[in-house]
Parts: C-alpha cells; structure tokens; sequence
C-alpha cells in the first residue's frame, strides 16, 4: 500500500496562521496545493497572508479575522471557513499569547489573558470545529509548548495554560477517536524568527546560550515544525493520535535547567532597577 503525505485539494484550516511558526505551517499545506484558510485577529495580517498563500501554490487561499477568546466569533469564521472549502482535513489550532512576568508582579487579569488566549481559545477552536471535521479522517494538531511540562520562572501563566492544551489533546484523542478524527500536540522547540524567540532570549548572549544548549547545533526553522504538521496530518501517521511530540533538537531532554532560572534571574534585575 503506497503511503505519501499528499494534501492537493485537502481543506487546512490555520487558526493563528498569519505570523511566525503558524503562518510557516499555512505555507507548506499551500506549497502542497491545499485550500487554505488562516484566522488571527488582525485584518491586515490576514489580507497578507492569503496573497502569501496564493503565491505558494494553495489550490484556494481565504482568511478571517476573529479572537479566539470569543467563541461566537470563533464559531462564525470556522462556519464561513465550511461554506467556502467544506469540511476541515486538518485543523492546527496555534493561537497564543506569552510575556515573561513573576507571579508576585502580574495581576489576575494578565494571567486571565494567557489562559484565555492559550487555553479557552483551544477550547473554543475545537468546538467550534468539531460539527466540520471530516469524519472519518480529519487530523487536528494543537501547537503546544515546553511550558506545558517544564516549569520556567516567568512563566506561571503558559505553563497552566498550555498543560491544559495537552490535556484536552490526549482526551480529545479519546473521545473524538471512535469519529475517526485524530488529535495531537506539537512542541516546537527555540525557532529562529519568531517572536516567542525574541521574548525568550532577548540578547545576543541569551541567544548564544540557547543555541549552545540545543544538541542537534542549530536553533529550529518554522519549515521543521510544518514538516512535522505535515507528516501528523498525512497518511503515514494514520495510527498517531493522543501524542505530544517535540521538534525541539532535543534541547528538552535536558530540562528548563539554567534557560529556566534565567528568565526568572533577567525579571528581578529589572525590578530592583526599576
């Protein structure tokens, strides 16, 4: 039986897919001909990245714009979504939010915000998608994180949130697999380019020190964590559902260790500056 990771004219839905590792995702379906439909809450960005698809290849590229932390707008976009491609081959659910703050000095509020964007965002992309998955078929990944198992000073609000994404993958993996729908996480590992890696490692030593602690040698490009999308959501991973699966160079074989301590180290210099 031939396998091969083939997705012309399969309908890949990117929520979050209009910047950094989401939007490299949205481009390698589109360079697959795929119909491509990315979601965020900027207009603009999202008017970008259509023209971007189109020019990839995508068999049909649209886009909307909504927050994920409001279900009925959620709900509305993955509707017109099915209107326009009919029911969803791959969902990849990436919206999230992060910015490094202790705990003593975040409010209720900032940390609302994460889980909100994080967490309930999940939640709202996967009911509000569920009446259009291909069933039997479909393949949802969740892009996760290290936060999700690794605890980091800083960082108290993502590692609830994204422990909670997870969860709600290995339970979906559950309760949506008898439909014939699968469902996994992704954890990209430090990927060179993104914002998450500038809030990460904000200097040039910083940078030094991640890319010194990976052991593969190199920081991670958006095309390593689409390839692994990609292969999730194709054929040869038919049997792959309940999983959370690092693309991270095996830098978190080795812990949160020092890259933990110094986000935590970085905040309180600035406090007893300020």
């Amino acid at each position: 039986m031939t396998r091969e990771m083939e997705f012309r004219d399969r309908s890949i839905i990117v929520i979050g897919g209009t910047s950094g590792i989401n939007r490299g995702i949205a481009e390698a379906f589109a360079e697959s001909g795929a119909k491509v439909a990315v979601a965020s809450r900027s207009q603009e960005k999202v008017d970008d990245t259509v023209a971007a698809l189109k020019d990839r290849g995508a068999a049909k590229a649209l886009g909307a714009a909504f927050d994920v932390r409001n279900p009925e707008a959620v709900a509305a976009g993955l509707a017109g979504f099915n209107a326009e491609l009919g029911d969803f081959d791959v969902l990849i659910s990436g919206a999230a939010g992060n910015f490094p703050a202790l705990m003593s000095e975040m409010s209720v509020n900032a940390f609302r915000t994460v889980v909100e964007i994080d967490l309930m965002g999940t939640v709202h992309v996967m009911k509000g998608a569920y009446p259009y998955l291909k069933k039997p078929g479909a393949s949802i990944v969740n892009i996760s994180a290290p936060q999700a198992y690794l605890p980091y000073e800083g960082q108290a609000h993502v590692c609830a949130a994204k422990a909670g994404v997870d969860q709600i993958t290995r339970t979906l993996s559950m309760e949506w697999g008898g439909e014939g729908v699968r469902v996994n996480s992704v954890v990209p590992g430090f990927i060179d380019g993104t914002e998450g890696a500038k809030r990460l490692a904000p200097t040039e030593e910083i940078r030094q020190q991640v890319l010194d602690s990976v052991p593969l040698g190199r920081m991670g490009l958006p095309d390593d964590v689409a390839n692994m999308c990609l292969f999730l959501s194709s054929d040869l991973a038919t049997y792959v559902s309940g999983c959370v699966i690092n693309v991270d160079g095996a830098v978190y074989q080795r812990g949160s260790g020092y890259l933990g301590q110094q986000m935590g180290d970085m905040l309180r210099a600035m406090r007893k500056s300020n």
